[in-house]
């Protein structure tokens, strides 16, 4: 009270012109900045509150909440407009670290990937776990929803198994064997098929009607994947790995012979092998990936070139997401911080 009581008496002790004078210079500071791009109430807006590392952080589909998860087991849910507060814990969400959570496409409901071994089902309205899939045997290190059709969900493990789940039922529908653990996996654009990678640098797409084998495989990257994002219009997967590389791969049936389209580099793995997730903005303009030099990069799909590279975070980036609405975009980092920027997509 005493500073505010003095800091009252100094500003009352000044000339009301000299006052309206800084009042105007403000004012004037603050118009001649950069033009905002966004609604969010600042064009950065910090949100701490996780006791651990985050792993994973999503925007719902309709871009007013998104929901993060990591170390600590909990699911924080934050508005994204006004100051935006934790309006919500799940606690114990899982026995063990989430690494990965995604909304369906809808926002209905979200899933999470854990160490715990389970693939968790939530309802976005009510906030409660509404579904416990069990059937992995070791971490569970990648999960995601199909676009269309049937309530379906991916799972990849470090079992080497990936696993199909239709949340209508207990247990998995379609399980496939692979040779090495499994770090990230996607449907394609239908339910049928689903794009996995792991540690052995390989991306493979599977058709989950004939799952004994993959139905072909795509070769590339010189170290493990650590994170998978499927593109707006669904023919194309992009792919975070450990050898420093983003790349896009065409997973059409029929696309030529070579499907690896583009090679992203600028951002960094490190030591800690973290999952480090990336994304696709809407549209497919653009892209970005979590990177372990504390920076978030956003590329030009097209020119391949750095458009952002985002000071902030004073750990590790292991997520990222594009806001489906605005141009703002999302990092969530081993600081136990969430940043949301906005940025100006018309350069």
């Amino acid at each position: 009270m005493e500073s505010s009581d003095s800091t009252s008496l100094v500003l009352a002790k000044k000339p009301r012109n000299e006052l309206v004078q800084v009042t105007e210079r403000s004012k004037a500071l603050v118009e001649s900045g950069p033009p905002r791009t966004s609604n969010m109430e600042a064009p950065i807006m910090l949100l701490s509150g996780h006791q651990g590392e985050i792993y994973t952080a999503k925007f719902h589909p309709e871009g007013n909440v998104l929901a993060s998860a990591g170390f600590d087991r909990q699911i924080f849910m934050w508005n994204v407009y006004g100051e935006c507060e934790n309006f919500h814990v799940i606690n114990a969400a899982h026995g063990g670290a989430i690494v990965q959570l995604v909304y369906s496409e809808d926002g209905h409901n979200f899933y999470t990937a854990s160490t715990d071994k389970t693939v968790g089902v939530f309802d976005s309205n009510t906030m409660q776990r509404i579904k416990r899939l069990k059937g992995h045997t070791l971490y569970v290190n990648s999960c995601s929803p199909a676009r269309r059709g049937a309530p379906l969900i991916v799972s990849g493990s470090d079992d080497c198994t990936i696993r199909v789940w239709d949340q209508r039922y207990r247990a998995s529908v379609v399980n496939m064997n692979a040779t090495y653990q499994i770090t990230a996996v996607s449907f394609g654009d239908s339910g049928e098929q689903v794009v996995s990678a792991g540690i052995d640098n390989l991306v493979k797409v599977w058709d989950t009607r004939k799952p004994e084998r993959p139905i072909f495989e795509m070769s590339g990257h010189n170290d493990t994947i650590t994170g998978m994002s499927l593109s707006p219009e669904g023919t194309h997967v992009l792919t975070n790995s450990m050898d420093n590389t983003l790349r896009t791969w065409d997973i059409r049936p029929f696309a030529s012979q070579e499907r690896c389209t583009k090679i992203f580099t600028g951002h960094q793995h490190n030591f800690e092998k973290n999952l480090l997730h990336c994304a696709w903005s809407p549209d497919g303009a653009l892209v970005s990936a979590g990177s372990a030099d504390r920076f978030v990069y956003i590329w030009d799909t097209n020119t391949r070139k750095i458009m952002y590279k985002l000071p902030g975070h004073l750990g590790s980036v292991n997520d990222v997401d594009f806001h489906r609405v605005e141009p703002i975009i999302l990092s969530a980092a081993s600081d136990k911080q969430i940043y949301l920027g906005e940025f100006d997509d018309s350069i």
